[in-house]
């Protein structure tokens, strides 16, 4: 009985140990969700600034930043006790930003001012701001940090920013309203989703040239219901997970190939994603039911509904610490 008892003592202690602390943050009710993975509950609510959207954490998992779009301001936050330590200069309506692999300077998109704004987090002061299309949102930086893309919804572009001069070099062309941009882990291609458009379109970074155009058909929902959003890729580069908002689903795709395995279908609204950081499970934010979706990446299922706040939109997990 004794060695029963200490089997599961350990087994307890090793999965406490691996859990993760996923950070949701909750646009309409101005609060973020902190889910524990041990047991897929939410263990803490902290109040934030108006009308929370993206959130990332910094690379060593001390901090979170919060952009508190109604604000117009960066927050930076102690993940432990929910304290803003400080505000960072954002520009008008930040709404998503991206942070560079040097942990210090942070790229945010400002919708309403058509500019990218680099913060250094440090200093806590602005870097540059730089024109790019009208409305831009999604934000991506390169594994080698030597690009930073903008998407602009209204200019229907993808702009490409050389972080060493931190100058706009490239715009190309996607579909009606992109939402999102990820870049493979080996750096080779960019992956944009365009919401309106319903597809999502791959480049060739080396030449920043299109090579590839995915569409998505899923059985009785119509068309116009399937708009792209965010997106995923896993660490190996072999699995894409695309947000396909009121469509309700998440498309699971082949990198290589660059075709549809399946559809999940999840919550309300699917908007964001992260993966725990063993990627064994896949977190998704579901605007319209007020819930988060978790999948079992390798069975590619979804295993449980966890309830946040009202209207979830982004989904950040906290770096594991050693």
């Amino acid at each position: 009985m004794r060695k029963l008892i200490a089997c599961l003592w350990f087994a307890s202690l090793m999965s406490a140990a691996s859990a993760d602390m996923v950070y949701v943050s909750n646009e309409k009710d101005d609060t973020i969700s902190v889910i524990d993975t041990a047991t897929f509950s939410v263990v803490k609510t902290f109040p934030v600034g108006d009308r929370p959207r993206g959130i990332i954490f910094d690379r060593t998992g001390s901090v979170l930043y919060i952009c508190a779009s109604d604000d117009d301001t960066v927050q930076v936050m102690d993940p432990d006790t929910g304290k803003i330590l400080h505000n960072l200069p954002s520009g008008e309506d930040p709404e998503q930003f991206i942070l560079h692999p040097n942990n210090t300077l942070l790229y945010i998109a400002n919708e309403d001012d058509a500019i990218t704004t680099v913060v250094d987090v440090q200093k806590r002061s602005v870097v540059k701001q730089i024109d790019v299309g009208i409305e831009p949102e999604g934000m991506a930086v390169s594994p080698d940090g030597a690009w930073v893309i903008t998407t602009s919804e209204t200019a229907n572009m993808a702009h490409w920013i050389d972080t060493t001069s931190q100058e706009l070099v490239h715009n190309t062309l996607v579909d009606q309203r992109p939402r999102h941009a990820e870049f493979t882990p080996d750096g080779r291609e960019l992956w944009v989703t365009s919401e309106i458009g319903g597809t999502v379109t791959v480049f060739d970074v080396s030449n920043q040239q299109e090579i590839h155009k995915l569409t998505f058909e899923i059985p009785g929902i119509h068309a116009d219901r399937v708009q792209p959003v965010g997106m995923k890729i896993t660490s190996d580069g072999k699995t894409a997970f695309l947000a396909l908002g009121p469509a309700n689903h998440i498309a699971v795709i082949d990198v290589p190939s660059k075709t549809v395995k399946q559809y999940l279908l999840v919550g309300r609204r699917v908007w964001h994603m992260d993966f725990s950081n063993d990627e064994q499970y896949l977190l998704t934010s579901n605007g319209l039911s007020s819930d988060i979706s978790v999948i079992d990446v390798a069975a590619e299922k979804v295993i449980k509904t966890v309830k946040v706040g009202r209207f979830p939109w982004g989904v950040a997990t906290r770096p594991s610490r050693k």
